[in-house]
């Protein structure tokens, strides 16, 4: 579950520079800012919002999709203020690709939004006092070039700038704790609520494994009936002419060219099984393993490899999986002068990373990448992959490993 927003401080103790304090504020200061423009927003959605539903209460059957679309895009501007609180005023900075929650769309979400008005109108008095203060100074200093000003007149518009200044500098980390508190207690999941999207998750990865499996197992036959098999086939026969001819030289051919068929079962039975799972992993490391796999193909395939420490075999085996696939549909199907796989350890996270300058177009809801993406997901980890018309092709998969 994502982590409760923490205000960033504006503490001056500890040994931190005062310019990183200065810093924080005037991001801190920049997204409340931002947060009284949304406001603006937020209440124009509300009053239009309000409207709408009045609307589509007296009419039955637009009711239940009038309600879904204040809902949605309730969810979306609640996901924005999600965004701007972490990027500019939350202390942990902790956020995920989707801004680090995604609000249910209900009117819980309704509710944070006509609340965060509240903040939004301190934003705004904020706003105003030190725009009212910049306008005052700048008074105060054409007065003092000007010698309109008095000695004492000087100091007292000091002393009374200087404490209007502190009002705006001390409210904004106020309200910047207010829209915390706001975007915890209305966005953020409840320790049940959280357990229930997990069981979720967990039932439908299981399903999408169980699915990947049975898919697996029907390639693995169609490898061996197609391939294998055949060439059995055609070994048997071959092998069945040699019996039964009398003339040596034709039967030292067809020996041969036997002994030659044998050879290919060999490797189609040793690909079949390197599929189901590499045995080269029990011994050797996984660069090495991808640089004999990269072997197989004429486009040239760059190989970095990271792991200091060698992480868990299904992860391991995972990473293996996907990287084989990705840079077989790359040489087989994008036409790419240069495959790249990176693979690297950052903290907790095995990080796999393979680009090709090829002409994209991939569909990540294929049934290749879908699979690709079933098995990552089910070791709870992200799968992406971006690849526009006309290329390039990169994909992403990070898989967990403690």
């Amino acid at each position: 579950m994502t982590e409760p927003l923490a205000p960033s401080g504006l503490g001056w103790s500890g040994s931190k520079p005062v310019l990183r304090h200065v810093f924080r504020w005037v991001r801190t200061f920049a997204g409340v800012v931002l947060g009284a423009l949304s406001a603006v927003l937020e209440l124009v959605f509300l009053v239009l919002a309000g409207f709408w539903l009045l609307i589509v209460m007296v009419v039955p059957r637009a009711r239940g999709a009038g309600i879904a679309w204040v809902y949605r895009c309730a969810q979306r501007l609640a996901g924005l203020e999600w965004r701007r609180l972490v990027t500019y005023t939350a202390a942990n900075d902790r956020s995920t690709s989707d801004g680090g929650v995604s609000p249910a769309a209900s009117a819980r979400t309704l509710g944070y939004l006509a609340a965060r008005l509240v903040p939004g109108a301190l934003s705004a008095f904020i706003v105003g006092l030190l725009v009212i203060g910049t306008i005052l100074a700048f008074m105060v200093v054409r007065a003092t070039v000007l010698r309109e000003l008095a000695l004492i007149d000087l100091l007292l518009q000091i002393i009374i700038g200087a404490a209007l200044l502190m009002v705006p500098v001390h409210a904004t980390s106020n309200v910047a704790a207010l829209d915390h508190r706001l975007a915890n207690t209305f966005l953020l999941r409840g320790p049940r609520q959280a357990l229930e999207r997990r069981v979720d998750e967990l039932a439908t990865s299981r399903t999408e494994v169980i699915a990947a499996v049975d898919a697996e197992r029907q390639r693995i036959e169609r490898d061996l009936h197609d391939g294998l098999q055949q060439r059995l086939v055609a070994l048997g026969m071959l092998l069945g002419r040699a019996r039964r001819s009398a003339d040596m030289d034709k039967v030292s051919r067809l020996v041969t060219q036997a002994h030659e068929d044998a050879q290919r079962a060999i490797d189609d039975l040793r690909d079949v099984a390197w599929r189901v799972y590499p045995s080269a992993l029990e011994h050797t490391g996984l660069d090495e393993v991808l640089t004999m796999v990269a072997k197989q193909f004429s486009v040239p395939v760059k190989i970095a490899c990271d792991l200091p420490v060698r992480p868990a075999r299904q992860v391991e085996t995972v990473v293996y999986f996907v990287a084989c696939e990705a840079i077989t549909n790359a040489a087989k199907h994008s036409g790419a002068s240069v495959i790249a796989v990176d693979i690297n350890r950052r903290g907790t996270v095995v990080e796999l990373r393979v680009h090709d300058d090829g002409t994209g177009g991939a569909d990540p809801s294929g049934s290749g990448l879908r699979g690709l993406a079933r098995r990552v997901e089910a070791l709870d980890g992200r799968f992406q992959i971006d690849s526009p018309p006309g290329g390039p092709t990169t994909l992403r998969a990070e898989l967990p490993c403690e």
